[in-house]
Order: structure tokens, then C-alpha cells, then sequence
């Protein structure tokens, strides 16, 4: 049976970030599909990106678009199945390039019964002081039956 990729980020996902520059960078504009809006984080590494997904989900493609000077070059995917207790396991590590355009990463497929929570943990940044902007972030998959 062939899986259907959709975007499993959705009005219902939870986002949390480490850090915002200011409130007009906020994480509301990392999933308000604007070409135009950004989150920035403030300086220093680790930067964080967490989701909650509404139900469990098996995550197949990372979207992300940087702004060029201001990118995480070398990001860990964490994901845990459940959101009350998790257990974080790192999926992959991803190297986006010092660019604007979109990137694209395959996630390695995880043959549990899906996850609830992602982390991705931007270890380093292209911006000597470690910050990150990002104007796009999609998560597409399928969610188990």
C-alpha cells in the first residue's frame, strides 16, 4: 500500500522555541505558510524548535528555508512517542547549506507506530553569533492508522 505524504504541521501543533529576537519574529510565523515572515532566535547555540503533533504521526520530509547568513548548518532530529513522558531518540542529523532557498531532507523511516514530539536542536549557525532565521518550516508524512 503506497503512503500519501501530507503536512503534519497543522493549526493543531504545539510549537515552542528556545528563543525570539523580538515579537514581530515570533514562532507563530514559522508555520503561517507567509513566504515573507521568519522566526529569529536570539544569540547562542543550542537554538530549539519543538512540535506536539495532535496525534501521532511518521514523519517522512523536512522543509525548512533559511535566511543565507543565518543558518542552522548542522541540526539534530529528536522525536519521542509520547508527549507525557518522552523519551527522546535522535532520528537524524541534518547539514543545511548556508543558503535562502528551500532544502529538503528525507527522514530515515522509523517503523514504530508513529511520534508525537519533534526537537530539532540547531547545534551550529553560519551567524558567528548563533543565531537562526527561518521563514519556512514544513514536516510532511503520513499519520499511522
Amino acid at each position: 500500500m503506497e503512503r500519501r505524504c501530507k503536512q503534519l504541521v497543522t493549526s493543531d501543533t504545539k510549537v515552542k522555541v528556545s528563543s525570539t529576537l523580538d515579537k514581530t519574529t515570533g514562532k507563530k510565523n514559522l508555520t503561517d505558510g507567509n513566504p515573507e515572515t521568519c522566526w529569529t532566535s536570539q544569540q547562542g547555540l543550542p537554538q530549539i524548535i519543538h512540535l506536539v503533533f495532535a496525534e501521532p504521526v511518521c514523519p517522512m520530509r523536512l522543509i525548512l528555508t533559511f535566511q543565507g547568513g543565518f543558518v542552522g548548518t548542522q541540526c539534530a532530529v529528536d522525536v519521542a512517542a509520547s508527549v507525557m513522558e518522552p523519551i527522546w531518540t535522535t532520528l537524524t542529523h541534518i547539514h543545511p547549506e548556508d543558503v535562502n532557498r528551500r532544502q529538503i531532507f528525507q527522514l530515515p523511516e522509523d517503523s514504530s507506530q508513529g511520534v508525537q514530539c519533534m526537537k530539532l536542536i540547531f547545534e551550529r549557525s553560519s551567524d558567528f553569533f548563533g543565531r537562526i532565521t527561518l521563514y519556512e518550516l514544513q514536516v510532511e508524512g503520513w499519520t499511522p492508522q
